[in-house]
């Protein structure tokens, strides 16, 4: 309307002016009459004398959407003023459909629509016309361009995008709560008349609820609607266009409305009393029953606790609630028993968890019921006087004794007799036998405190009526320690006492040790042997608290006069039986000075008026050990090797009757070692010349025809120890420096004096044992082997 009224006015002013001369057209279809004012038009020039340059005065046109007539639609006619209607002017058309959807009469200017429009694909399109000169092909005016608008129609129904709609609102609400909005879109042009203008209605779900016919807005239109009544409603929605007015178009959808729960309601039980049956033998904590209380809301509005309310029997049940059936559960929190109480009476009490303080006015939200229990009686074993037995016994017990006894009853009606056995496991069980009738326990060994000081078995208890009905319990034997050891007197033994103590002094504080397993509250008593009870120097002070003390009975003690005295102690313990022992302590007489201190007791006293240290001492002692260590090794060593050399020696004593283990230069050679070591020192200073001993006598072997071939021998032998004998420089007189002498016939013959005769037989060494000592080694060898020789004949 806005841009009609602007065109309007802009007319005026050309008319006014002069500008412009209207164009009647040629007589047209009502349609055409319509849309006379969709003329383009150039003006005519009104004075010869003055030519007006002008352009192209345009305006919009306008078509209809969705035309259906047999023919082309007529849109408007572009005329320019230097068109005098003699066919010179050509009209062309371009732009946004031209040539498909719109045409131009080339002649006349007329523009038609040959295709029919939808507004809602397009709202307009943009063209450019030009007059040009039919027979030169130029421009009569510049080129312009106007736009075509598509003119709406109601062609399009309001449609709900988002539906079908689904909301809640609580139960109980009041008239007027909000529950939803729901929008309708109309594609129509909402500038353009009121095709796009939308009401809404309710065509379903009334008198429940309402809708504001502009907004949309669903509100609840009854109060206390209750979800327990009807939970679920379905509301058809309409929405219409043109204002609601007859003939216009209408769109539907659907709201899915639920009503949420609230607590308005309390649980209730179904009923008033409840009665259970329960056996006597249930355990502890086993369920014996349900119960329930019926809320018919749901979800935690219905959440249900029980509780028991105090009364008769309710200390002996609990009750819980089942979160997946919101039962209550009654378990046994103490055991039953039939014959003591044969029912229970009690009241529960159910209450909703979450309450809502807007429905405190409906009333208490719980209700109460009662429970009765009825035990049942039940064939139950036999039940222990005590849950657990503990018995001692001593050891070394006789065989057979009886220690302690186990009680168990059967508190049935009709009670059975009970038998007893051990329940044996291991070979420890075997130590002990009971008495099936009595449940007398006795020893069945002797027993061992140190072997074993601790016995547990079980005992099962059976009813006779019914042996499978049975009760176990546990037994532990302590076995006592038999007071076999006499107490002792804990170190130290002994003891000190200075010179200068006084009467009445406690020089020692002693306890006691006992190697038995003393029990709790063991008591040890101290006192003075009778045999040194008359006169004492030192006397026995009992604390009685398991210690003693060594009091001096005088003064002026003295380490000349006495450096050691010995105390007799008796100890005596306070088991069964008594034991007692004698314990004898040494008491040493040291110098102490005035507070106490030893200065001097033994050894100490000869180092310490010298100023010397317990460490200097130490020191000094451990020096000595050191030196005897090694002066003892020095001469183990020598020992070891004058062994050595000895046992060299006397390998083969006939060829090797001294081992230099060198070879030496000859029979000149005296610088090959020194034989000084061979000298007898006693000879060189009782005879300068001689440095060797003589023997006394030289006693000749005895008159035996030797051989022929032994003369030259022993001859020249007897020649060379004369020699040596009366040389002063020669070797020892038990050494022979050289045998020089090779044999008759022999040119290079053994040196060796052995194998000179034929056979060993023929050789006589008695002689030797008149050569004095030095050679009666020599002399036994040789001795011994003739006197065992198997050829001669004694």
């Amino acid at each position: 309307m806005l841009t009609r009224n602007c065109l309007s006015l802009v007319l005026w002013v050309l008319f006014d002016g002069g500008l412009l001369k209207p164009l009647h057209p040629q007589p047209q279809q009502t349609l055409e009459g319509e849309l006379r004012g969709n003329v383009v038009t150039a003006p005519e020039r009104r004075t010869p004398a003055v030519r007006v340059k002008r352009g192209w005065v345009w305006n919009q046109f306008f078509v209809l959407e969705e035309y259906m007539g047999s023919e082309p639609q007529y849109v408007g006619k572009l005329h320019s003023d230097l068109d005098k209607g003699v066919g010179s002017v050509k009209y062309t058309l371009s732009g946004d459909g031209a040539g498909t959807v719109f045409t131009i009469d080339e002649t006349t200017g007329d523009i038609h629509a040959i295709k029919s429009l939808d507004r809602e694909e397009k709202p307009f399109y943009t063209l450019r016309a030009q007059a040009v000169d039919i027979d030169t092909r130029k421009p009569l005016e510049p080129e312009s361009e106007f736009i075509i608008k598509v003119q709406d129609i109601n062609d399009n129904e309001p449609k709900f995008l988002d539906g079908p709609y689904v909301a809640s609102v609580p139960e109980m609400s009041p008239v007027g709560a909000y529950v939803l909005q729901v929008k309708a879109t109309d594609a129509d042009d909402p500038t353009y008349g009121n095709s796009a203008r939308v009401v809404y209605s309710i065509l379903q779900g009334q008198p429940y609820f309402s809708i504001d016919p502009k907004t949309g807005v669903i509100r609840t239109a009854l109060p206390n609607m209750d979800r327990e009544v009807k939970e679920q409603y379905q509301v058809l929605i309409q929405a219409k266009d043109m204002g609601g007015q007859l003939g216009g178009l209408a769109g539907t959808t659907t709201v899915n409305i639920t009503l949420t729960d609230v607590n308005d309601n309390p649980p209730r039980f179904p009923k008033s009393i409840f009665h259970l049956k329960v056996p006597e033998t249930s355990l502890i904590g086993s369920a014996i029953g349900r119960i329930r209380a019926v809320d018919p809301d749901s979800g935690k509005n219905a959440e249900i606790e029980y509780t028991i309310v105090p009364g008769d029997g309710g200390n002996l049940f609990d009750i819980g609630t089942d979160e997946n059936t919101q039962e209550g559960i009654i378990k046994l929190k103490k055991p039953l028993d039939f014959e003591t109480k044969k029912a229970y009476t009690f009241k529960v009490e159910a209450s909703n968890v979450h309450l809502d303080h807007r429905f405190h006015s409906v009333g208490p939200f719980k209700d109460t019921a009662t429970v009765k229990i009825n035990v049942l009686d039940m064939d139950e074993p036999p039940i222990f006087s005590k849950p657990l037995y503990t018995m001692e016994v001593y050891e070394d017990t006789p065989v057979g004794t009886i220690i302690g006894a186990v009680t168990a009853q059967d508190l049935d009606v009709g009670s059975s007799v009970v038998r007893y056995f051990i329940d044996w496991k291991n070979d420890v069980d075997s130590y002990f036998t009971i008495d099936e009738m009595e449940g007398t326990i006795a020893t069945n060994e002797l027993l061992d405190r140190e072997t074993t000081a601790q016995y547990n078995f079980s005992i099962i208890a059976s009813k006779v009526s019914n042996p499978l009905l049975t009760s176990k319990v546990n037994v532990i034997i302590n076995v006592l320690d038999v007071n076999e050891f006499p107490p002792e007197i804990a170190v130290p033994y002994e003891s000190y006492v200075c010179e200068n103590a006084r009467p009445g002094q406690v020089i020692q504080i002693v306890g006691a040790a006992d190697k038995d397993l003393s029990p709790a509250g063991q008591r040890f008593s101290f006192r003075l042997s009778p045999e040194v009870s008359t006169k004492p120097n030192f006397t026995v002070h009992d604390f009685r608290n398991n210690t003693a003390g060594i009091v001096a009975r005088r003064s002026g003690y003295s380490r000349r006069q006495q450096e050691l005295y010995f105390l007799p102690v008796v100890i005596e313990d306070s088991s069964y039986p008594i034991q007692s022992s004698t314990n004898t302590m040494t008491i040493r007489v040291c110098r102490c000075d005035s507070d106490g201190t030893i200065l001097s007791c033994n050894v100490e006293a000869i180092f310490l008026p010298v100023g010397l240290s317990t460490g200097a001492l130490i020191a000094i002692l451990l020096c000595i050990v050191i030196l005897l260590v090694i002066v003892v090794l020095y001469v183990a060593l020598r020992r070891q090797k004058k062994k050595d050399t000895l046992m060299t020696s006397k390998e083969d004593i006939r060829d090797n009757v001294i081992h230099y283990d060198d070879e030496g230069g000859g029979e000149e050679d005296t610088q090959a070692f020194d034989i000084g070591a061979l000298r007898n020192p006693k000879a060189i200073e009782d005879n300068k010349i001689r440095r060797d001993i003589k023997p006394d006598a030289l006693c000749l072997p005895r008159s035996r025809p030797p051989a022929e071939d032994n003369t030259n021998i022993r001859d020249f032998i007897n020649q060379r120890l004369r020699e040596n004998d009366g040389d002063p420089s020669a070797p020892p007189y038990d050494s022979l420096a050289t045998y020089a002498y090779e044999g008759n016939g022999s040119v290079a013959e053994s040196l060796s004096s052995i194998d000179s005769l034929a056979t060993e037989a023929d050789q006589d060494y008695d002689y030797l044992s008149d050569w004095g000592p030095r050679f009666k080694v020599l002399a036994d060898m040789f001795g011994e082997e003739e006197s065992y020789n198997p050829d001669k004949v004694t």
